[in-house]
């Protein structure tokens, strides 16, 4: 069988409305036929914890033969896959169009939806999904929520370890006290009207993460696109039901795609782009809910028209061209974010950052191991800054003035591996990189 293909991947509609999606002994037989496809391989190998796990599995078994192994070993497998996609995207040779059709993240994420459906998702996981309303009773007392989330806090931590699981020792993130998408009109910045991309729109979706945790990067795209001449506003109609996918509650996302797409398909209808601020929200708006809804249209019109931040402004700067930005001489270390590489747009943010003169950025390409919520968890946290460690000794190499990463998970998960590793030069902020471009506009 000839290894890989001439043509472009390809991902088919996931079939969870179907009874035998479901069908425990049809997944069992996938599991074991693709497991089998990725023991010949090994190409995956240092990617996340899946297939370490896989590949010990086997070599540990009196037959070193998948077809001996037993059911339930393949749980810790399951649970290891963060849904990066990294494999799917940078190293599997048999995804589709391919014969042997591979598509090991979607394949996790159906044993994950037979479990859930099962009702065996663990409580924390559940909760942790209900990003919403968590944000929102966290906004109101987050004086009371940050003191309590605080690493120091020895007392609520180790409770919080020992109820939900989370490990005491990894970083929570702060919650605002406002919500981003509830800045009123008179603090949006003034558009400039004699900027090359003056008549542009943009509709900003804030997710979870810009509207309740650290509205920084929002506020720095805000100066930045109304400088530059777009009209920007600020929603959040909803989470795009990341932390549910992880969950395999896959009836959940559909409820979430249904309901941010009725809100952005009227804007996008009066001409607004929409721009999201996470590349965790952006890569389910274009590319995993048109996978679990294939035939709503409105689904299908706002993939269309969503853009990654760091690709919109790339975007503008190749339309019309930007406001031409100062100078900034600085060495920049740029975490290349799983979920910005699996939307297959190229490295934007690099592209982004290379618009300030005098800035030398320099990208990493590797994981940071957050991977959502399964980095915080106890039983994964050992691993989550083992799979960061590499990736910070490579950001650090060129002794940058500043660390960027488009994910706001690994930025803040990345500077807490670099401060316990004893550094001094630990960087006072991982942001996003639109920061830096607003900054060396002045704001």
């Amino acid at each position: 069988m000839q290894e890989g293909s001439l043509e472009a991947p390809t991902r088919h509609p996931i079939a969870w409305q179907d009874d035998e999606f479901y069908d425990p002994d049809l997944l069992d037989a996938e599991l074991r036929r693709v497991f089998d496809i990725c023991h010949g391989c090994r190409r995956c190998f240092n990617l996340c914890d899946s297939f370490p796990q896989l590949f010990d599995l086997i070599d540990d078994s009196e037959t070193e033969m998948v077809e001996d192994l037993p059911s339930e070993s393949f749980k810790p497998v399951v649970d290891a896959c963060t849904l990066c996609d990294m494999c799917f995207m940078v190293k599997c040779p048999y995804v589709p169009p391919h014969d042997f059709d591979l598509d090991f993240p979607h394949l996790m994420l159906r044993a994950r939806a037979i479990e859930h459906k099962k009702g065996e998702t663990k409580f924390a996981d559940r909760e942790l999904a209900k990003t919403d309303r968590n944000g929102k009773l966290a906004t109101k007392v987050s004086g009371l929520a940050n003191w309590a989330t605080k690493e120091s806090n020895g007392l609520t931590r180790s409770a919080m370890e020992k109820t939900l699981g989370i490990d005491k020792r990894a970083h929570l993130p702060r919650y605002d006290s406002k919500q981003f998408s509830k800045t009123p009109a008179k603090a949006m910045p003034a558009v400039n009207l004699e900027a090359p991309n003056f008549g542009r729109k943009a509709a900003i979706y804030a997710t979870c993460y810009a509207n309740f945790n650290d509205s920084t990067p929002g506020r720095a795209a805000l100066d930045v696109l109304s400088h530059n001449g777009v009209s920007c506003r600020i929603d959040h109609p909803h989470c795009c039901g990341m932390p549910l996918l992880e969950n395999g509650d896959l009836a959940g996302v559909a409820k979430s795609a249904e309901a941010v797409a009725a809100h952005f398909g009227p804007l996008i209808d009066r001409g607004y782009d929409i721009v999201a601020l996470t590349p965790s929200c952006a890569l389910m708006l274009k590319f995993e809910w048109p996978l679990i809804l294939p035939d709503n249209p409105t689904v299908q019109k706002l993939a269309e028209h969503t853009r990654d931040l760091a690709q919109y402004v790339v975007e503008l700067a190749k339309d019309k061209g930007l406001v031409e930005v100062p100078e900034m001489a600085s060495r920049i270390g740029l975490h290349f974010a799983c979920h910005s590489r699996a939307q297959n747009i190229g490295a934007k943010a690099m592209e982004m950052l290379k618009l300030i003169p005098g800035a030398t950025p320099t990208i990493v390409e590797r994981c940071s191991g957050h991977g959502g919520k399964w980095g915080i968890m106890a039983d994964n946290y050992d691993t989550a800054v083992k799979l960061a460690r590499p990736t910070v000794r490579n950001l650090k190499k060129g002794n940058p003035d500043y660390v960027v990463s488009e994910c706001p998970l690994a930025g803040p998960h990345l500077r807490e591996v670099m401060k316990a590793s004893g550094g001094e030069d630990v960087p006072e902020r991982v942001g996003h990189p639109i920061e830096l471009v607003a900054k060396a506009y002045g704001f």
